[in-house]
């Protein structure tokens, strides 16, 4: 997998949601650049990790980084902290503090989860990619920057990132979506060995700051952050916020 080392000081990892790539970080880069090295992972199939042999599945991601990247703490945004959790939850010593931005343990809907997206979005997001994945894209780029007090900027920003680092494979397009679909990690919040920050937007259309919270609420040494005016991408149009959070979580966490 590609990774992407800039600025200095201790280690952070950070991993990009769906469909994107690590350079959507680039206003958090800046804003985090003379505090911490980041190591800014683009995910296989996506970026310049698209020919990458690893499976798009959280176990193997988890692991395959896990082998490469230094001890660190690890920030993932929606599908990244997933990937985050999972190798938090795998190796803590190596993985000693955990940052989830607008990330659930389960992102649909369950009958003990209400918080969590409706089944029929994702199946809907499904069927779409097979008849058209970029018209697709472009409906969650939408839903992503809905809600933010700066969404034209935001859904300008997600629009020219998209395909900066090339066209995202449209079969592990659809391995993400399943993913996201399938994935349920809650039982490792309450053995989780790590401090959690968990940040939302609390306009945010795709995942339930409720569901942020109360996952929050399932992991010792855990505590939730909103961002007031943000929607799914707080680190887009409101990164000097949520580069305030992390770096006053890892002093806390001592990371």
């Amino acid at each position: 997998m590609h990774v992407e080392i800039a600025g200095s000081g201790p280690p952070l990892v950070l991993l990009h949601g769906w469909a994107m790539h690590g350079g959507i970080f680039a206003p958090l880069v800046e804003a985090l650049r003379a505090h911490r090295t980041l190591h800014v992972v683009d995910l296989p199939g996506h970026g310049h990790s698209r020919d990458s042999g690893v499976p798009l599945a959280l176990d193997a991601c988890a692991q395959a980084l896990l082998e490469t990247l230094p001890v660190a703490p690890w920030c993932g945004w929606s599908l990244g902290g997933l990937v985050a959790l999972r190798a938090a939850s795998l190796q803590p010593l190596r993985v000693p503090a955990l940052a989830m931005v607008c990330a659930t343990p389960k992102f649909v809907v369950a009958d003990d989860w209400p918080q969590g997206m409706p089944a029929e979005v994702f199946h809907g997001f499904a069927d779409g990619l097979r008849l058209d994945w970029q018209a697709t894209i472009d409906r969650f780029i939408a839903l992503e920057a809905f809600g933010s007090d700066r969404m034209r900027e935001e859904l300008r920003m997600l629009r020219d990132a998209v395909l900066a680092h090339g066209e995202p494979s449209p079969r592990v397009l659809a391995e993400g979506l399943q993913v996201l679909e399938d994935s349920d990690l809650r039982d490792a919040l309450p053995a989780l060995a790590v401090p959690s920050l968990w940040l939302g937007g609390r306009r945010d259309r795709l995942v339930n700051p409720a569901a942020m919270q109360a996952s929050a609420a399932l992991a010792p040494n855990a505590r939730y952050v909103q961002i007031e005016h943000a929607g799914h991408a707080p680190f887009l149009t409101h990164a000097d916020e949520v580069a305030q959070a992390l770096l006053g979580f890892l002093v806390e966490a001592g990371a």
